[in-house]
């Protein structure tokens, strides 16, 4: 008789994707807001490069103290407090008066919610045993694509009904509910009052990351870690996928708007399409494909790798939306390039988990993340840059292909085999 076993841990995945969810439907608020905030500041093009990136610059910069942080404290307490700051944080962008306001109070964002991929990942290696693993790092990695499809034409409808300051403290609401949300729910495996005993065996003979802290200081531990050419590999080549992100995160609707002559509802409408593709790409194949086989005993680094590599390649479809100015034809491309790189997207977050030595997997993280969300500060500015000097977004797709033939050597080459790095002595 098969034994059924409960399923606390895919309530503990659904939470941490509602999080990622509101999380990132605070970062492309400004994107929708853009128009307004340029017309009503006289702001220029490069300007709001540096708006957009204002939020990374902090974010980057506290990835790898945060995943030190986490590796120390745990999820349950860095997660409490991280959600009630971004809370705060999201709303004080509507009080600002100008392009300085609106810069410091974006980078107050990003420091506030720069606990939660990290964070998410760590708490899916506690939660998930290896053969689930994927399809759970899918639902918090998916959610990032798919606030662009339910978040863009919200937040839209509220920026055009009243205006952007409206579109601000809609997301600060969502964030605060978040926070409560997370405060009542969230506990590590070995803390649940609600894991019976039968999952939580599940999930430990499943090949969970043990919980605990390493027997190495955070220090040590880090020094360690950027010695291994397996972090190395694996964080140039998310590296690479995520200047690609970021530039159709935080440039996607300008474009339609500045390049495709649409209004802001109906670029918002479009932009939807290619997010609606990559959410779908990101749990069928960064997900339920990639557990599937692996359940079926097909070797863990192959599977994992060849979905990585293979949607990263449809990632330079990017190269055909330089090539036309249908806005049809355009989206068509976006979608393809998008829903490539939103396949590899979970497989990039579930490594962390996989290769970490024990205590390890917030620092190999928070590496990781901050190498990727220093694209989310570079891609906007050098994109800005581009389209201010050329008036046309060709180029600026041009360098998000070429990063990306950069960031697949380091996966083919430097990454190496998907399996525990070694702990220190």
């Amino acid at each position: 008789m098969t034994t059924i076993i409960p399923r606390r841990r895919w309530v503990i995945g659904g939470l941490l994707g509602t999080g990622v969810l509101i999380n990132y439907i605070d970062r492309i608020n400004l994107s929708v807001a853009a128009p307004q905030l340029k017309a009503e500041f006289h702001l220029t093009t490069a300007d709001m490069g540096l708006l957009f990136s204002a939020f990374f610059w902090s974010y980057a910069l506290t990835q790898i103290p945060v995943g030190m942080i986490l590796d120390r404290f745990g999820v349950t307490r860095i997660g409490r407090w991280g959600t009630f700051l971004w809370a705060i944080a999201s709303g004080a962008v509507a009080f600002t008066g100008g392009f300085g306001g609106i810069f410091v109070a974006r980078m107050l964002l990003g420091i506030a919610e720069a606990p939660g991929f990290p964070a998410s990942a760590k708490a899916t290696g506690y939660w998930f045993p290896r053969q689930e693993r994927s399809v759970a790092t899918a639902l918090f990695d998916a959610a990032a694509k798919f606030s662009n499809v339910i978040g863009v034409p919200l937040v839209a409808f509220v920026v055009v009904g009243f205006g952007w300051r409206w579109g601000f403290g809609l997301t600060a609401v969502l964030s605060f509910l978040y926070f409560v949300a997370f405060y009542f729910i969230y506990r590590d495996p070995s803390a649940d009052p609600k894991l019976s005993r039968e999952e939580h065996a599940y999930i430990l003979e499943g090949g969970a990351t043990p919980e605990g802290q390493s027997d190495t200081n955070a220090g040590a531990m880090l020094a360690y870690l950027l010695r291994q050419p397996k972090v190395w590999g694996l964080s140039l080549g998310f590296a690479a996928y995520g200047y690609s992100f970021y530039l159709f995160l935080t440039w996607l609707p300008g474009y339609l708007v500045q390049a495709m002559h649409m209004s802001i509802i109906k670029s918002a409408g479009f932009a939807a399409i290619p997010w609606a593709c990559a959410t779908a790409s990101d749990i069928l194949f960064g997900g339920l494909l990639v557990d599937r086989l692996v359940a079926k005993g097909y070797d863990e680094t192959k599977v994992r790798k060849s979905v990585l590599i293979i949607g990263m390649l449809f990632g330079l479809a990017v190269f055909g939306a330089t090539q036309t100015t249908n806005p049809v034809w355009a989206i068509a491309w976006i979608s393809i390039a998008l829903s490539g790189l939103a396949a590899s997207a979970p497989i990039g977050w579930s490594i962390p988990s996989l290769i970490a030595p024990k205590g390890g997997t917030g620092t190999v993280g928070g590496i990781m993340n901050f190498l990727n969300n220093m694209m989310g500060v570079v891609a906007p500015i050098v994109t800005g840059f581009i389209v201010g000097a050329s008036n046309n977004f060709e180029l600026a797709f041009l360098v998000a292909g070429i990063v990306l033939i950069v960031g697949i050597f380091f996966y083919v080459v430097v990454l190496g085999r998907i399996e525990p790095i070694q702990a220190p002595e």
